[in-house]
């Protein structure tokens, strides 16, 4: 007991010592506003390679902090794989076994949706979510969309040693801009985009192992056009509605995830600019929030949508048809 009140009260300290400091800090070096903008800063000035249709590859922020979310799930899975191996069936401690209660109920919650579906959904369904939460926590991380070079620019700030001060650059004059070496991937939309459209092909692809070509009268409905035109046409305007609601799904998919996030990291540069000392500290408890919030939109929207594919219409096909 003696030891746990010392070591609270060491930490106590301690932070009440990084507080002061930071405090100092702000004062000798004035935080600036930084730079925002929507698409991701490339961090070579030569492309990487040349694709024939596409065009120039640059290596972006955005694409490393992609590569540090992959990594980051590879070894949560290697570690977890090795502590099962050398437990056997003793139960998973530390964080394989929150990875493994939290993978439960995602599992759960997919059978109770799904059904016999639920062990060909649940894949895409955890890989997703748990891509796009440590994608999203990435921001929580010192360091990520405020450390990088300084890049000149017509609308940065003006340079004082390594330091930026908050003076704007004056017309015809020349600037800085930081250009973070990691930035959220979930701030690119090209992210957002690629994992919704993996989302919406996906689901079609488990709707035609469950239901077979009969799945594409879902989007093509001319059983009853011509022996009950009335209805038949109302069946056939559903179909396109449907249709049409599939590639809006890739348009919701990507903007929802990528303003919640990126607005989150504006919210941080603001605060951080305004108030640099402890104020963030609630915006982050906030963006911690939000980044399992959106995690879990994007996952469960992705396993309703592959279980509301594997239903079949046949039911509304035979009492249209009595």
């Amino acid at each position: 007991m003696e030891q746990s009140n010392w070591r609270w009260g060491f930490n106590r300290w301690l932070v009440l010592a990084f507080i002061i400091a930071s405090v100092f800090a702000a004062r000798a070096y004035p935080p600036i506003r930084p730079h925002v903008q929507l698409p991701a800063e490339p961090l070579s000035h030569h492309p990487l390679f040349t694709l024939p249709v596409i065009g120039d590859f640059y290596l972006t922020n955005t694409l490393v902090a992609l590569v540090l979310v992959d990594i980051i799930l590879l070894l949560l899975a290697f570690s977890i794989r090795q502590q099962a191996k050398n437990g056997g069936l003793q139960m998973l401690k530390g964080i394989g076994g929150a990875v493994e209660a939290f993978l439960e109920a995602l599992y759960g919650m997919t059978e109770s949706t799904a059904g016999k579906w639920a062990k060909a959904i649940f894949p895409y369904f955890a890989t997703i979510m748990l891509m796009v939460l440590v994608a999203n926590w990435m921001e929580l991380i010192p360091g990520v969309d405020s450390i990088g070079f300084l890049e000149k620019s017509a609308h940065g700030y003006v340079a004082n040693g390594s330091f930026l001060v908050k003076e704007e650059v004056a017309h015809g004059t020349e600037g800085f801009v930081v250009v973070p070496w990691i930035r959220v991937v979930s701030t690119d939309l090209n992210f957002t985009v690629a994992l919704a459209l993996i989302s919406v092909f996906m689901t079609q692809v488990i709707g035609v192992r469950a239901q077979g070509a009969a799945y594409f009268t879902k989007f093509w409905n001319t059983h009853t056009l011509f022996n009950k035109p009335v209805f038949g046409a109302i069946d056939f305007g559903v179909g396109l509605l449907e249709l049409i609601s599939e590639f809006s799904k890739i348009l919701s998919f990507s903007f929802r995830l990528f303003g919640n996030i990126f607005a989150g990291s504006v919210m941080l540069f603001v605060i951080g600019a305004l108030v640099p000392v402890f104020a963030q500290s609630a915006i982050l408890l906030l963006e911690a929030f939000v980044g399992i919030i959106q995690a879990l939109v994007f996952g469960m929207l992705t396993m309703t949508f592959m279980a509301q594919a594997t239903q079949g219409h046949g039911e509304h096909h035979e009492e249209a048809h009595a």
